[in-house]
């Protein structure tokens, strides 16, 4: 399996992410410029600051060639997987519904959380950002919830930002694009404390078996 991770200026996460998917597979870095997706398999758009959040988290990004190239890859059933800031570029981008906003609190939070997946399985994943407060129109989470496009969830008592409803991650009606704010590529080393980021890459990697 051959994995893409896009980087952009003011990326921060994409070495983490790059080490993450080389566990599951060959992975390579994407330049923000780069056109051709070089026949990967699975697209991370990772953490960071892209553009600097100018404007507003993601709302440069989206523009970037290389997320041309990602819609189209998309569209054709290709799985994407945003982490945080990448999360917001997709949102940014309409490839994901809802929007994040500045977290409840106004503050930065850096801490560990614990989510559950679409089945209900605890995951214990580290979460850092300062815009990461999920929230979509009502009707829009109802559809979400009956379609079961809620990906993740903040665990009772777990929510850090005030996300609507404790989303964490959702995912496109189809089931092939999916964004959480915490960062699963800082949870697939037990020295870090947690492995239960890779579950997350290999949900992705699970999509194509």
């Amino acid at each position: 399996m051959k994995w893409g991770v896009l980087q952009f200026p003011g990326s921060c996460d994409e070495r983490d992410a790059l080490h993450a998917c080389s566990l599951l597979g060959e992975a390579e870095l994407i330049w923000h410029e780069r056109r051709d997706l070089d026949g990967v398999d699975a697209v991370v758009v990772p953490g960071g600051f892209s553009y600097g959040d100018y404007l507003r988290a993601g709302a440069i990004a989206r523009f970037s060639p290389a997320m041309e190239a990602v819609a189209e890859f998309a569209a054709g059933g290709g799985p994407v997987l945003g982490i945080c800031n990448g999360f917001q570029v997709l949102c940014e981008a309409g490839l994901l519904p809802g929007a994040l906003l500045v977290n409840e609190g106004m503050r930065f939070v850096c801490r560990q959380v614990e989510l559950l997946d679409a089945e209900g399985a605890t995951l214990s994943i580290p979460a850092k950002h300062g815009e990461g407060r999920y929230w979509a129109p009502e009707q829009t989470l109802d559809e979400l919830e009956a379609r079961g496009q809620v990906a993740y969830r903040y665990a009772p008592g777990q929510n850090p930002n005030g996300s609507v409803r404790d989303i964490a991650g959702v995912a496109n009606e189809a089931g092939n694009v999916v964004g959480l704010m915490p960062h699963p590529e800082h949870a697939v080393d037990a020295m870090t404390g947690s492995t239960d980021g890779l579950r997350v890459f290999e949900a992705v990697a699970g999509a194509l078996a």
